[in-house]
Parts: C-alpha cells; sequence; structure tokens
C-alpha cells in the first residue's frame, strides 16, 4: 500500500507539473491577448460565455480563469453580471483535459516530451519555444498518467477495495464529498479527474465480466464532487476583496452546488445520456465496459458543465441578485482610470493645465474620502473596509503616475509661460501630497486594524482627543481640496490658520497623553498606537498645508 501511495503521489504531481507547463506554454504563447480579450467583455452573457470557455480552452485552468474574473470584478473592469456569463463559459472549457486523457496517446507519452523538449530548448524563436513546452508539458502529463495507471493497477485485485467502490455506487452523496475533499486538497479539478480516470479504467473481472474499477454510477458523483472542489479558489482569491469580487466567487460556488443537486436528482436520465453519447461496449470487437469508461467520465465531465451552463445562462441575472442578497451591503464606487486628461490638448499648456488640476481635485476627493472612513473605522473600531481603502490607495497611485506623465508631456511638447511654469510645478507638488495623504490614510487603517486585534484601549479622554484631532484633520483635508478646485484663495488662508490650530493641539494632545502614561491610566502598548495615529493625522496635515500654498502662489501672479 505504501509503494501505491507514493507512487500515486508521484505520478500526479507529474501530471500537475506537466499541466501546469501546458498552461504556462499557451498563456505565453497568447499574450496579453487572452487577459484583453476578457478585459474588453461585451455586457451579452453569450459572448462572456463564449470568452470564458475559449480562454479556460487555451489556459486549461477554470480556476485561473475564475481567479482572473475575481480580480477583474474588484478592480471595477467588469460588472457582477459579465462575471457569471465569463465563469459559466470557463466551467465548459475546462473540460478539454479530460477529453485529451480519454484519447490513448500514453503510449507516445516519452515522445511527446522529447518532442517538446527539443523544440524548447533547441528553437530560437520564442513562438516555437511556447509551443515546445506545451507538447514538453503534454508528455509529462501523460508520463504521470501512466505512473499513476501502473500503481494503481493492483488495486483491482484489492477485493476490499472492490466492494467498497461497488457500495459508492449506492450512497452518491458520500462520492461527491470524496471528490470535494480531493479538488480542495490537489487545488485542480482536472488533476483529481485525470486520477478518477485512471483509477475507473483499471479492469477488474465481476461475475466473468470485464468491469471499469470504478463504474459510471460511482464515478459521476465524484465527479460533480471534483466541480464542486474547484470553486475553492476563487472563494480563498475574493478574500479581502471587494463586495461584487465575492459576490461572482459566491456565484461560481451557488453554479457548482446547485447544478450538483440537480443532477444528483435526475442521474439515471443523466446516465441514460452519456452512455448514448458515449463509445459502446463491443464484447465481438473485444471493447470492454474499462475501456471505454475514460470516454465516459469525460463526456459526462463536459456533459454536466455545457447542460449545467445551459440551465443557468436564462437566469444570470436572477443568480446576480441572489448572491448581492448573500453578500449584502455596498461599496463605495471607485472609478478607475483617468478623468479628465485629455492627450489631445497637451499643446496648449494653459488647458492641459487645467485639466491637470482637476484631475487633482478628483484624487483629493478620493482622498478626503478615505480620511472620513479611518476616522469611522477608528471611532467604531471597525476595521472592515481595510480592502477598500487599499484600492482606492492603488487608484490613487495610478492617477498619480498618469498625471505626472501628462504634465512632463506638457512640458516636453510646449514652451511654458513663467506662471505656467509655476503653476505645472505646484502642481507636481500637489499630486505628490495628495499621494501621500493616501499612503498615511492606509497606515492608520492598519493602525486601526492592530489595535481591535490586540484588545487595545484607550481612555475616554484619548478617544474624545482623537475625535477632536481627526475633526479638524478632516476640516483641513476639505478646506484644501476646495480651495485646489475653485482657487478659492479664502480657503487656502483658512487651512493655513488651521495648521496653526493643528500644531497647538497637537502639543496639548501630547502633554495629555504623557500626563495618562505617569498616571498609569494608559497601557503601554496602547500608547504606541495612540502616538503613531497623532504623528500620521498631524503629516496629513502638513500635506494639506503644502496644497493651501499651491494655491496662494496663484494669488501672487
Amino acid at each position: 500500500m505504501k509503494d501505491i501511495i507514493f507512487g500515486v503521489a508521484g505520478g500526479l504531481s507529474l501530471f500537475i507539473y506537466g499541466m501546469n507547463l501546458m498552461s504556462e506554454g499557451l498563456k505565453k504563447a497568447a499574450g496579453e491577448r487572452l487577459r484583453i480579450i476578457l478585459e474588453t467583455i461585451t455586457k451579452n452573457p453569450l459572448s462572456g460565455i463564449a470568452v470564458g470557455t475559449l480562454v479556460t480552452a487555451i489556459i486549461q485552468s477554470s480556476s485561473a480563469t475564475t481567479v482572473m474574473v475575481v480580480g477583474f470584478v474588484n478592480a471595477r473592469l467588469m460588472t457582477l453580471k459579465q462575471s457569471i456569463g465569463v465563469i459559466l463559459g470557463a466551467t465548459i472549457g475546462t473540460t478539454i483535459t479530460a477529453q485529451l486523457i480519454a484519447f490513448k496517446i500514453g503510449d507516445y507519452a516519452y515522445l511527446f516530451a522529447a518532442v517538446g523538449f527539443l523544440v524548447f530548448f533547441f528553437v530560437k524563436r520564442k513562438n516555437w519555444q511556447y509551443i515546445g513546452e506545451v507538447v514538453f508539458g503534454l508528455g509529462v502529463l501523460f508520463i504521470g498518467l501512466n505512473i499513476m495507471s501502473d500503481m494503481l493497477k493492483p488495486l483491482a485485485d484489492h477485493p476490499i477495495f472492490v466492494d467498497w467502490i461497488i457500495n459508492l455506487g449506492k450512497h452518491p452523496v458520500m462520492g461527491v464529498l470524496i471528490g470535494t475533499v480531493m479538488t480542495i486538497v490537489v487545488q485542480s479539478s482536472s488533476a483529481t479527474i485525470g486520477v478518477l480516470q485512471t483509477l475507473a479504467s483499471q479492469p477488474v473481472i465481476i461475475n466473468n465480466i470485464i468491469q471499469p474499477l470504478i463504474p459510471l454510477t460511482s464515478a459521476i458523483p465524484i465527479l460533480l464532487g471534483d466541480n464542486i472542489g474547484t470553486t475553492i479558489t476563487a472563494l480563498i482569491a475574493s478574500i479581502g476583496a471587494n463586495k461584487a469580487a465575492k459576490r461572482a466567487a459566491m456565484a461560481h460556488t451557488l453554479i457548482k452546488i446547485l447544478g450538483c443537486i440537480f443532477f444528483l436528482i435526475t442521474m439515471p436520465f443523466f446516465i441514460k445520456f452519456i452512455l448514448s453519447i458515449s463509445p459502446q461496449v463491443n464484447p465481438a470487437q473485444g471493447i470492454t465496459a474499462a475501456d471505454v469508461i475514460k470516454r465516459q467520465i469525460a463526456n459526462a465531465h463536459t456533459a454536466f458543465n455545457a447542460l449545467n451552463t445551459l440551465i443557468w445562462t436564462p437566469f444570470i441575472g436572477f443568480l446576480a441578485v441572489l448572491v448581492t442578497k448573500l453578500v449584502p451591503g455596498e461599496d463605495l464606487y471607485i472609478e478607475k482610470g483617468i478623468k479628465f486628461l485629455n492627450p489631445r490638448v497637451v499643446n496648449n499648456a494653459a488647458v492641459a493645465l487645467e485639466l491637470s488640476a482637476k484631475e487633482l481635485v478628483r484624487m483629493g476627493e478620493f482622498a478626503a474620502n478615505m480620511l472620513a472612513t479611518v476616522k469611522n473605522a477608528f471611532l467604531t473600531s471597525d476595521s472592515s473596509k481595510k480592502s477598500q481603502i487599499e484600492e482606492i490607495e492603488e487608484t490613487l497611485d495610478y492617477l498619480q503616475e498618469q498625471t505626472i506623465n501628462y504634465m512632463s508631456t506638457v512640458v516636453s511638447r510646449v514652451s511654458l509661460t513663467e506662471p505656467e511654469a509655476l503653476r505645472l510645478t505646484d502642481l507636481m507638488h500637489v499630486v505628490g501630497d495628495i499621494e501621500r495623504i493616501g499612503d498615511h490614510c492606509v497606515n492608520l487603517i492598519e493602525l486601526s486594524e492592530y489595535k481591535t486585534k490586540e484588545g487595545l484601549k484607550f481612555s475616554d479622554q484619548a478617544n474624545q482627543e482623537l475625535e477632536n484631532i481627526f475633526h479638524l484633520t478632516s476640516e483641513m483635508v476639505s478646506q484644501a481640496i476646495d480651495a485646489l478646485k475653485n482657487s478659492d484663495f479664502t480657503a487656502a488662508h483658512h487651512v493655513l490658520a488651521l495648521e496653526k490650530e493643528m500644531d497647538q493641539l497637537e502639543e496639548q494632545l501630547r502633554f495629555n497623553h504623557i500626563n495618562r502614561l505617569n498616571q498609569g491610566t494608559c497601557n503601554p502598548n496602547s500608547a504606541v498606537c495612540y502616538v503613531e495615529v497623532m504623528k500620521n493625522l498631524e503629516r496629513i496635515a502638513d500635506h494639506c498645508n503644502n496644497i493651501a500654498e499651491a494655491v496662494l502662489d496663484l494669488e501672487k501672479q
């Protein structure tokens, strides 16, 4: 038994390695086209299904496609309804591996590996190298299958195992659980279905008739469980993502679970359908049930996912509503990408700089929203919005890069007047100040999370002081952005006055804090957290002061 376990583990490792080589080679050959296809998916669910099928057929991993889709939904490059269409298509595309395994090409495994190796290492053209990697991966995949097949053959002569398999057909729910657990452990439904095909195809003599070790009635429940188990990857990928991404992962899970229940209920009819579309047993030609079981399992895998997709397609809208109720709540909508930077006007410095300022105001509004969210997190000890804060920060980083590149292009295209040059310099500084406000908000939400996890408590006085300094900082951010938006010199002067007030408040709070430490009313660990919060808020105030001074430079012109 030890040899069987080690042999199957080694064969499975080679199988998964070969499958990954195939996937990587195909992805490299396709380049960024796969990602572009997914990003530009239309609103038509049928086209989403087609694209999901195509992409997954190429990369041979429904988990990879689904994780990519969850990422796109999280980045708001794809809506929930669009993602469901792609996920449905991905479930069909992933069945190609099982169909490949059903072909009797295991005898040529070493030939595939040798040819692929030679092409990969000795042909200099990149595309041919990628093809070589695919062929080599296919060879390794079948070598792994051959090893598993050889190792599993003794089980066909093990009466206890044979009896257990026969009884498994009478308990389909147990088969589903076995398939689910196997796929969760291996993290690849293609791999576990490959093992199932290999194990099932081992011939065993029952009542003087050659039968597959695992008959179709026992294999289908395990197959359905394999399909459920593959959803765990997307669920893991959705941890920490926004609500829409969690809903996409939940939709994937519901599609599989509800589909599994439906096909378990209708399994007698499903088995008849699979037998009707699969190769037939023909003793006269020496074709036994063990010879055709691989294709039957492959066809069952394809049919389940294709029919399940057909059933769900009219209900994509309903499914989107259902998962929205199961994962309630609203995400803050952050419009990704630049909004005001028009490349057609870079030769007109005045207009281009005005558009840059508008983009900075938009960034500032994002930063103000971040601070409001962080303030609420601290005062309510709720750091659940961390992923949202990090998402906005990523947007700010992107907008900073794009805005700086845009203004740099303006400088390279036209000669600036002295006021325009000063304006551009100020805007360059402002974009950095706003981005840094975002960074400090991320620091603050991390401090809030740390405070909650460690169970740190602030005194009532400290909590009131934090509320006061948060309020003052929020007012400074709001006034600074208003000053930038409207070239409001009064608001800018008000920010400078608030900065002086902030310095006085910060000095007073530090004095109060030291007194609490001396009196023993403040925990040292809480004290460190408190000081870090004040430090970050003080720096946000400094950046607001910088923005106000940049606005006041216009007053001097």
